[in-house]
């Protein structure tokens, strides 16, 4: 981030010196290039979906983006994009205040600029929709040029076509490239679809704390601050699981989150450091269950989105239709590797993982190996929506154990897109084996796994005054949002990733 310091020494552009002199001419006209506010009335697809040539037309107040303009004597065309899209604006000497039309809008007036018009929509002889101008105002003078868009031997480029330019200055990739702007509507409307499928459902949401004095409910390493007049040391949650399971031993039924969460991890395509998590849990209730609520929720959801339980992703049709498959952990590798790793010790999962080329460390456990084991042999093959079900209990220190299978917890994984999209538990409830998986996790830290839990006796405590059988569930919503976008990168649909300094 540049300081005033650095900023007043920049070079202006040529460009960037024409239009603060442009301004400096229009408040020497006595124009203000930064008014207050302007009427807005109309919008640019509403008036484009419901103009009717053989019905009078009556004015409309718009305001939007100059993106465009053709000069033309004492007439012009230009186009202005608003937040619903484009539209052209013809505009015409005779029909402004004296010696505006030259002096304001031919000399000064820029693309890029915010304009307020009101005027009468008609069709030119050339079938194009227009809004016929009788006012315009200048709503905010751009002091920097957008970037221009060109083509060279066929190829369509500009500054935007260049992620990283993309990511750093995202307002004007939304500016230049509209359908950015829908991934976003989309996105939001997904969330929407969320949170209404579980209201209605009659599930609490609520909210729990981002500053914690320990951090819990994933293996992830934490984002670290000071609490000044407390003098004690604080963590940005990593999950909102442990508190949440809180207000199911208080005694709520049913409570979600979608909240933001932080872990201090590198950045790559499906990982961002803030990224945003739905975590809801279930008094009563276990993981098959939970299954069955993760199917009809996203079925659900897509079908608000698409009006079909199908996703474009890539070159590949995803459907979301009930019921999808089921698999368990060991199966699934087992008919990825040939080999059968149940039950098997370190020994010989160092040995498979070594033969698979994936690399190893002294610290990694058993939990550790298989999760590589799995990540790198099966998860890029579960294209459709799959569950992956009864996971080592190394992997799952919060899940409860396998009611038939020894060594196993209830816990699944579901799958879409070759990623890990949800992941759910039985939860444990036993604060007597939660102390001793904490234990476990402790030795782990001390083994040089800093991802490891830490002991959260308070957690504990709470488990102690009984905590009712449920289910929980977390699924992340970033990554929920590439599938239906059709995106490839999490920052494809973060507005403001986190990026080096520039």
């Amino acid at each position: 981030m540049q300081d005033s310091s650095s900023f007043s020494a920049r070079q202006l552009t040529d460009q960037e010196q024409i239009r603060r002199n442009s301004r400096e001419a229009l408040e020497d006209l006595g124009v203000n290039p930064y008014p207050y506010a302007w009427p807005v009335s109309d919008h640019v697809v509403p008036v484009l979906e419901e103009f009717d040539e053989t019905a009078p037309q009556e004015s409309v107040s718009m305001a939007g983006r100059l993106m465009s303009r053709r000069i033309m004597g004492k007439a012009s065309f230009f186009d202005f994009q608003d937040a619903t899209g484009r539209m052209q604006a013809y505009i015409r000497r005779d029909d402004l205040p004296e010696g505006f039309y030259n002096k304001v809008f031919k000399r000064h007036i820029d693309i890029g600029d915010i304009v307020g018009i009101e005027g009468r929509v008609f069709r030119t002889r050339m079938g194009e929709i227009t809004v016929h101008v009788s006012k315009l105002e200048l709503l905010a003078k751009a002091l920097r040029p957008l970037p221009i868009i060109k083509e060279q031997e066929g190829v369509v480029f500009n500054e935007v076509t260049e992620k990283e330019f993309r990511y750093r200055q995202r307002y004007v990739d939304l500016v230049i490239n509209p359908q950015v702007r829908e991934v976003f509507v989309q996105r939001a409307r997904m969330v929407t679809a969320i949170r209404k499928f579980l209201d209605d459902k009659g599930f609490i949401e609520v909210e729990t704390p981002v500053l914690q004095p320990v951090y819990g409910g994933a293996s992830a390493r934490p984002f670290k601050t000071h609490h000044n007049a407390l003098d004690m040391p604080l963590y940005m949650r990593i999950a909102d699981e442990l508190y949440l399971k809180r207000c199911i031993t208080g005694g709520f039924d049913g409570v979600y989150e979608i909240a933001k969460d932080f872990r201090n991890e590198g950045l790559s395509r499906f990982h961002n450091p803030e990224f945003t998590m739905l975590e809801l849990y279930v008094a009563f209730k276990d993981y098959v269950w939970m299954q069955g609520l993760v199917e009809e929720m996203l079925e659900s959801v897509v079908c608000v989105l698409h009006g079909q339980p199908c996703v474009q992703h890539g070159e590949e049709v995803i459907s979301f239709e009930r019921p999808w498959p089921r698999i368990p952990f060991f199966e699934a590798i087992a008919q990825r590797t040939g080999h059968d790793l149940y039950g098997q010790d370190r020994g010989v999962l160092l040995q498979v993982a070594q033969s698979l080329d994936i690399e190893t460390s002294t610290s990694m456990g058993n939990g550790k190996l298989l999760d590589e084991i799995f990540s790198s042999s099966v998860e890029p093959h579960l294209i459709q929506p799959t569950f992956i079900t009864d996971y080592p209990l190394e992997l799952s220190p919060l899940a409860k154990r396998h009611r038939s299978k020894k060594g196993l917890v209830e816990r699944f994984e579901m799958f879409a897109g070759g990623k890990e999209l949800c992941n759910a538990f039985s939860e444990l409830n036993d604060p007597d084996d939660q102390r001793a998986r904490f234990e476990d996790q402790v030795r782990l830290r001390k083994g040089g796994d800093f991802e490891a839990m830490q002991m959260d006796h308070d957690y504990l405590r709470a488990l102690e005054y009984g905590m009712p059988p449920n289910a929980g569930l977390g699924v992340g919503i970033d990554r929920l949002a590439m599938l239906v976008t059709n995106q490839r990168s999490i920052r494809d649909v973060i507005l403001f990733p986190l990026m080096r300094p520039d």
